[in-house]
């Protein structure tokens, strides 16, 4: 399998974490290889409610730069919307995959729903929930059928997160199982993803792959080394 796609990563644009503006996550990640990458900035309390006064400016901000990364890479590498979205008084986090600008104009304050209500939402909308790292230190499992997938392999090695746990959690419950390399800071590269034969070019083909499961989990880096995990089969 040859095709490379990273499912998680923040830009400093719109993600306080970063550190990497659009264009330069676009630089490193055309450099290791990658057909295609998911803008998933953080959707939150911090993050929305700080972007502006009225909802056109908040939207717009959040979107700022998915739009400078696809304007930016033209056709040197796929840009995708993703989120990853925390809802008030929740310390979890769910990356959100299939999202359309449209969606998210017309849908305001996301992150002030609970997983419960926006679960039926999202898969109203043929959206996919796959709830990030949630055996990390501050995260709680939750209902298994409000999800759809676990993020079986978090690449940030500054955390702990226990990425075994989660893979055998996702097998036990049955949920598709995504691996991303949590880009945020210089000295990470893309060292996660999922690998498959033909490239991911849409949001479209992205649902239809991960829900197949016919992809390679990319698992490579400190983080890999550490838990003890190798690139792998995302079926079981």
């Amino acid at each position: 399998m040859q095709y490379k796609t990273e499912l998680h990563a923040h830009t400093s644009e719109v993600s306080p974490c970063g550190e990497l503006t659009a264009p330069e996550v676009a630089e490193r990640y055309i450099a290791d290889g990658y057909t295609t990458i998911v803008v998933t900035n953080h959707y939150c309390e911090y993050v929305i409610d700080k972007a502006g006064e009225t909802w056109e400016e908040k939207i717009n901000h959040y979107l700022s730069a998915y739009r400078i990364m696809k304007d930016y890479a033209k056709d040197r590498i796929c840009v995708l919307l993703g989120c990853e979205l925390r809802f008030v008084g929740s310390a979890n986090d769910y990356l959100i995959f299939g999202l359309t600008e449209e969606f998210l104009i017309t849908h305001p304050d996301l992150h002030k729903m609970s997983l419960k209500s926006f679960s039926a939402l999202a898969h109203e909308n043929g959206l996919l929930i796959v709830q990030a790292h949630p055996f990390r230190n501050g995260m709680t499992v939750v209902s298994p059928e409000l999800l759809d997938g676990i993020e079986v392999f978090n690449g940030h090695c500054n955390h702990k997160s226990r990425n075994q746990i989660a893979d055998a959690w996702a097998k036990q419950h049955g949920l598709l199982r995504t691996s991303g390399t949590d880009f945020h800071h210089p000295y990470q590269s893309g060292v996660a993803g999922i690998l498959t034969e033909e490239p991911i070019l849409s949001q479209e083909s992205l649902a239809d792959v991960l829900k197949s499961g016919n992809y390679i989990l990319h698992c490579a880096g400190p983080a890999a080394e550490r838990d003890g995990m190798t690139d792998m089969p995302a079926k079981y």
